[in-house]
């Protein structure tokens, strides 16, 4: 089990909170928050990690030393910010395996892994993303899928009594997304899935685990107590 995790974000909502320093380190319950998602991916099976580093990459190098993990752990660089798409892009380049598995660095979001494979290679998608049910919120747009799990549509962020939401976890065919020309910058989101949606190669699993996303001071001190 190959994964990946975006961990170059600015951080910019919790500078207040957190001090200058990548979101990923964020410290949760006396430790940095990329350690609960080590451990989470250990319990997992992760057997290589990839980080896409970026905005004080050195901060997250020098705690690496101290980790000491059942995975193999690498990371790439990136030396001008790409964009969610092209951190990944340039990630997924150093992959070997046939299917890897993307989380964001600043979301967690505790799903079977080993299931979430089995449906991508099942449905025969390019890529799957993990669905979360969520109720009465608006912080997320929605996701929508047909009868057979295929993603036909994704809608802007606005209020709903509920609704599916990118749990932020994909699980991507290498050799299909890597067939694809993309700009060195560019939106995972924006200029992937919701430019080729109507060519119905994305798949949604859909599960109901705990989940948490840090990105805003709220959410940041929920975790303090929730994870």
């Amino acid at each position: 089990m190959e994964c990946i995790i975006l961990a170059g974000g600015l951080g910019t909502r919790l500078r207040g909170v957190i001090g200058n320093q990548p979101k990923c380190m964020a410290p949760v319950q006396g430790k940095p928050f990329l350690e609960h998602m080590f451990a989470y991916l250990e319990q997992e099976g992760c057997t290589r990690l990839i980080l896409s580093l970026g905005h004080l990459h050195e901060v997250i190098t020098d705690w690496l030393a101290s980790q000491s993990r059942s995975f193999e752990i690498t990371y790439v660089i990136e030396q001008e910010p790409l964009g969610t798409g092209g951190g990944i892009h340039l990630a997924v380049q150093q992959s070997t395996t046939q299917h890897v598995i993307v989380l964001n660095g600043d979301t967690m979001f505790r799903i079977p892994l080993s299931e979430l494979i089995g449906h991508h290679r099942e449905y025969d998608a390019e890529t799957t993303l993990a669905l979360k049910v969520m109720h009465r919120f608006d912080r997320y747009g929605v996701v929508r899928v047909d009868e057979h799990h295929t993603i036909i549509a994704f809608e802007e962020k606005k209020y709903h009594e509920s609704g599916l939401i990118n749990g932020g976890i994909y699980c991507i065919n290498r050799e299909r997304f890597l067939a694809r020309t993309f700009p060195d910058k560019f939106s995972f989101e924006k200029d992937y899935l919701e430019k080729y949606v109507d060519t119905s190669l994305f798949s949604g699993y859909v599960h109901d685990s705990y989940f948490i996303d840090i990105g805003i001071p709220e959410d940041y001190e929920r975790a303090q107590i929730t994870l």
